[in-house]
């Protein structure tokens, strides 16, 4: 009987955090925004760790940090529908890895740049649409998306060649300089004054070759383009159509697009 009255108890706290998570109303927006921008300072404490690790402040601000990321993994775990759907979410396993080194930074490396990948699972959810449609972006979606990829998968590989190649150097060049070899990669430029040793090194360049630069060109055809709407046809199912679409290119069926009015 208690336990029966304290789940009644926990059942609306639940709710609330799955409106939150998943919602798609201002509260949930909101919310959710602040988790990026949360993200992007945990960002920051991994770019100054060069600059803080020899200081009381960094342990301070470290577990500060771990104390967060495993508050939100409670969070995200009673917003959950099952432990098992939890637990096979990649996002969960990269915030327990981070909260791992986090909590031992002695023995692990900081690898606080895999929180940007939090980014990239926001944007994939519906409620990033919403927040464009807020900030008038509607008709530049695939644009946003294509750089937000682009955006991520530079940082986390920026991110990874700087841990395990340019952590120990100069704080100060260390970062840059694994931001140069990526971009220089990515974009198959290959100054050469800048490599990677050994045979670690030259398996993380070919990775970051093949899937950075389908992302680069990714991004420049959404800019080319022209501007489309994503509008499922009733009749065949295809999904993008011209902005002014009065039938289906596929079927010819009469669409019915929604705009906001705008003249």
């Amino acid at each position: 009987m208690a336990s029966e009255t304290e789940g009644n108890r926990t059942k609306p706290f639940r709710q609330r955090l799955v409106r939150l998570y998943y919602g798609r109303d201002t509260a949930a927006i909101r919310f959710q925004f602040t988790l990026m921008v949360i993200d992007i300072a945990i960002i920051g404490f991994f770019l100054a760790g060069p600059y803080l690790r020899d200081r009381p402040s960094y342990l301070i601000l470290d577990y500060m940090i771990a104390a967060w990321i495993a508050v939100e993994l409670i969070a995200q775990w009673s917003a959950s529908w099952s432990t098992r759907r939890f637990l096979m979410r990649p996002m969960t396993w990269i915030d327990l890895f981070v909260l791992c080194t986090l909590l031992f930074p002695q023995w692990l490396f900081n690898f606080a740049f895999l929180r940007v990948a939090r980014i990239w699972a926001v944007a994939q959810r519906p409620v990033f649409k919403l927040m464009l449609n807020r900030l008038g972006l509607k008709e530049q979606t695939d644009v946003v998306t294509a750089f937000i990829n682009l955006f991520v998968f530079l940082f986390l590989v920026t991110g990874f060649v700087y841990t395990f190649f340019f952590y120990r150097e100069d704080p100060g060049t260390g970062f840059i300089d694994a931001m140069y070899f990526t971009v220089a990669t990515v974009t198959t430029t290959g100054f050469g004054d800048i490599t990677l040793p050994g045979t670690f090194g030259k398996l993380t360049s070919i990775v970051t070759m093949i899937i950075g630069i389908s992302l680069f060109v990714r991004l420049a055809q959404a800019i080319v383009r022209p501007s489309k709407v994503t509008f499922p046809c009733p009749q065949c199912g295809l999904q993008r159509h011209d902005v002014d679409a009065v039938h289906c290119k596929a079927c010819g069926h009469v669409l019915n697009i929604p705009d906001d009015g705008a003249v």
